[in-house]
């Protein structure tokens, strides 16, 4: 998983450095707010790819006695820096520079500037789009892209697509603004492309931070895999009865499971130990994301 993530990571980071550049040169030269605005956000993407990057390095880290169940969460940790960024930075400085040109509209010089650039722009950002879509449907071959971000265990893979597709139709937005402001002669709609896109931002970094909180605070398996692990507990007739598997993801690939169960009467304990062991590698089988399974067993009624 941590390898299809860094390929479309390494890709935004790439098309992020160079439009980010370009899009600076073009406000340098046409004073355009909406360009500036763009430019920001370009650049505050770059720095996003590289904290994603970091979370990936730490997430591997090898369990320790400090950290029994692995460093896998450091990836959630940095994903969600990542919205708190695109939400004071990004979104904070689009909006600021949306009411500063509203307050002081500039008529745009030389728009050849900013129509090239957006167009470079487009072309890119598209490009890491394409990339970060098909890598994120790797591992979700079936589903809407959509459903399948909100149920995807993996921020570092899922937050490239929202990012390429934020800074896409931010671009769209600008390359509207500066259209229309010089179109119609009116200097504030390029003010205000910019507080669109300050808007734009404040929503996708609320949006990515209610999905990597979730994971941040324990979410459990997909259903998929709980009814992986729900048939082998029905279909051993040693089970008299059982509760519903409690699950956890400490990383995209490393879910806890903890199993409580009563076994048929009559079953002595070292057929009870070996049905532990039995189960234990049978839900690992089944479901390769499991790293850690816990079974207890009660003479409680369940």
């Amino acid at each position: 998983m941590s390898g299809t993530s860094k390929v479309s990571i390494y890709g935004a980071i790439s098309a992020n450095i160079l439009i980010a550049i370009s899009k600076f040169i073009a406000a340098f030269f046409t004073g355009s707010s909406a360009m500036f605005a763009e430019g920001i956000h370009s650049a505050i993407d770059t720095g996003n790819g590289l904290l994603l990057l970091l979370g990936l390095k730490r997430s591997v880290q090898t369990a320790d006695k400090k950290h029994p169940f692995g460093y896998g969460m450091e990836i959630y940790f940095w994903s969600f820096v990542v919205s708190i960024l695109i939400f004071s930075l990004g979104g904070g400085f689009a909006i600021y520079e949306g009411f500063h040109t509203l307050q002081d509209p500039q008529i745009i010089e030389d728009p050849v500037w900013n129509y090239s650039v957006l167009g470079v722009a487009i072309l890119f950002e598209g490009i890491s789009l394409i990339i970060a879509v098909r890598q994120f449907n790797k591992s979700h071959a079936s589903g809407r892209l959509v459903a399948n971000i909100i149920k995807s265990k993996d921020p570092a893979n899922f937050a490239v697509v929202i990012e390429d597709s934020a800074a896409l139709m931010g671009l769209v937005i600008a390359l509207l603004g500066v259209y229309l402001s010089i179109k119609l002669e009116n200097p504030y709609l390029d003010g205000m492309a910019s507080l669109l896109i300050g808007t734009l931002l404040f929503l996708v970094a609320i949006f990515l931070a209610k999905e990597t909180k979730g994971l941040l605070l324990g979410e459990s398996a997909n259903i998929k895999t709980l009814g992986k692990i729900e048939d082998i507990l029905k279909q051993n007739k040693n089970i008299a009865s059982y509760q519903f598997p409690k699950t956890v993801h400490f990383g995209p690939d490393n879910i806890l499971v903890v199993v409580e169960l009563k076994v048929i009467d009559g079953l002595d304990l070292i057929s009870a130990e070996n049905l532990i062991n039995e189960i234990r590698t049978e839900i690992k089988v089944n479901c390769p994301k499991v790293g850690e399974v816990y079974i207890h067993m009660t003479d409680a009624v369940l």
